[in-house]
């Protein structure tokens, strides 16, 4: 029988802990954030479920949440300083079952699904709830009451223009969020497309969510760093022959052949695939208007992807560059092995940087680095 998850342990106690094994090392700030969030963890505890027994138990317990709701937590600060670690810390002490550690990328695809799934259901008949909003957001919390995010931005208008009306909904039932991110919420979207029509989103996460900043000296991500030769450059016969090499030793001489990926409507080309390997171009990848729903369905098939000829992301090659930034994403998040051939190094990827797509791509170069490591590649194999 599986053993109970053991609760008794705090975030602040754990990192401690960490530090007195010289796994970390210790850091004031991090531990008066990790502070906060036992506070969110105590609050957690202390709610009561309403008793089975009533009849109208769940409107008492709807009515206590809402005069008594648990205030969530947004941590923002530079990349490599223990926002991940300590989030990832607080999800797994979290005393209740009912929750969710998600990439925001990936919550925002599981939304936009159920709500044209909720559309379908309307143009079938099976529904005549017209606004799809509610009763998407009344499945998600019957799901989870807590949410983790992990990176969380703000990139796609068809984000930018249901969180306001989603997160309501969800903070209306009692949800609690707890994210971390590269940028402070009054820069979320910057330069967006309607921003004006973003905004409440922000004061809605102001009102329930305490904003506080991480920003230790140190980049611990890249002092954990050891380079390994999976990203390699530049252009040219040398770095072509290494790639194929790399790929010959990945695919233990297995029979390669392209491979398909269905979606709705439509299908992901895969150029070459052995086994759990692929091998794309950055065209491929990049180019063509695929989104973070089609790098979650690439990596749940593979677990080593070559990514070859990544050219200088110049100003013309925006679009192109929000691509990148979410496919690193995905394949950090789900641990998946990179091996890739590029114009420069990470850092010099993109030349100009401005925006919401400079802020974030300071953590792709981190997260680049930090998959060349051996920890990293370590954690690729189990």
């Amino acid at each position: 029988m599986k053993a109970p998850p053991d609760y008794t342990a705090s975030v602040a106690e754990r990192l401690e802990a960490m530090a007195a094994a010289g796994e970390i090392t210790r850091d004031a700030q991090q531990l008066v954030i990790a502070r906060r969030m036992d506070g969110i963890l105590e609050a957690l505890k202390s709610q009561k479920p309403a008793a089975k027994s009533s009849a109208l138990g769940w409107l008492f317990a709807s009515k206590r949440r809402s005069q008594d709701p648990v205030r969530g937590l947004y941590v923002h600060g530079s990349v490599g300083r223990g926002k991940t670690m300590m989030m990832d810390l607080m999800f797994s002490l979290a005393p209740i079952e009912r929750k969710r550690r998600a990439h925001f990328h990936e919550f925002m695809a599981d939304a936009h699904a159920r709500i044209h799934e909720h559309r379908q259901k309307l143009k079938r008949g099976e529904t005549k709830q017209a606004d799809p909003v509610p009763p998407v957001a009344e499945a998600i919390a019957k799901e989870a009451i807590l949410f983790c995010f992990d990176e969380f931005t703000v990139t796609d208008i068809a984000d930018a223009m249901i969180l306001s009306r989603l997160f309501t909904e969800l903070f209306a039932r009692g949800c609690v969020l707890v994210a971390t991110s590269n940028v402070e919420p009054d820069n979320l979207y910057k330069d967006g497309l309607n921003r004006q029509l973003f905004m409440p989103f922000v004061e809605l996460l102001k009102r329930y969510v305490d904003i506080v900043s991480l920003d230790t000296p140190t980049d611990y991500r890249m002092e954990k760093n050891r380079s390994m030769p999976v990203w390699l450059t530049p252009f040219g016969d040398e770095t072509d022959a290494r790639i194929e090499s790399a790929w010959r030793t990945m695919t233990d001489g297995a029979r390669c052949r392209p491979e398909a990926i269905e979606r709705p409507g439509r299908e992901i080309h895969v150029p070459q695939a052995a086994g759990e390997a692929a091998r794309f171009s950055f065209a491929n990848l990049c180019e063509a208007p695929l989104g973070a729903a089609d790098y979650l369905a690439i990596v749940e098939r593979y677990k080593t992807v070559f990514v070859e000829r990544i050219p200088v992301l110049t100003v013309e090659k925006q679009n192109e560059a929000k691509r990148f930034i979410n496919l690193v994403d995905t394949l950090y998040d789900n641990h998946v092995r990179l091996v890739a051939s590029a114009a420069v190094m990470p850092e010099e990827l993109l030349p100009v940087r401005r925006g919401t797509v400079g802020f974030e791509f300071d953590r792709t170069v981190s997260r680049l680095f930090e998959m060349r490591s051996r920890d990293y590649l370590d954690a690729c194999e189990h």
